[in-house]
């Protein structure tokens, strides 16, 4: 299996990875469709984009990223044997916890945010009240 640009090392990385995960090539299912988005005449021309299903597990895999069938085809089986791996290892759901933790406390910390704002804007319309010319009532009635 060649990669083409792809560093021999990358390459012997992923099958590594791939024997460690158990994952044969013969039941990943590997498509061709044509890609969209820049590269213009040369895109439409040719099918860079690559699908890989694989059987056991029914995970699929979409990859157009490069403008090279040959990067998309490594990085579709990298991104596949990280679902794998993630499914293997129950990662998953941990990482979607930290990340809903993150995610509330971004919400808490925009309302204070929003609250500290709200406090600093009341300030600012006090002080600009306090300057605004009031005129003295004792010298208008003099003066008529």
């Amino acid at each position: 299996m060649d990669f083409g640009s792809v560093g021999i090392q990358k390459q012997r990385a992923l099958l590594q990875k791939m024997q460690e995960l158990e994952i044969k090539e013969e039941d990943i299912e590997e498509k061709f469709i044509l890609s969209r988005g820049k590269g213009g005449q040369r895109r439409d021309r040719k099918a860079t984009c690559v699908y890989l299903k694989h059987l056991p597990t029914g995970i699929e895999v979409k990859c157009d990223r490069e403008r090279s069938q040959a990067i998309n085809r490594f990085l579709a089986r990298r991104m596949l044997v990280e679902k794998i791996e993630e499914l293997k290892l129950g990662q998953e759901a941990e990482e979607r916890k930290r990340l809903a933790k993150i995610r509330k406390q971004k919400r808490k910390r925009s309302k204070r945010t929003k609250e500290k704002l709200m406090r600093l804007k009341r300030i600012r319309k006090e002080k600009k009240q306090a300057r605004a010319f009031k005129p003295d009532l004792t010298e208008l009635e003099c003066n008529e």
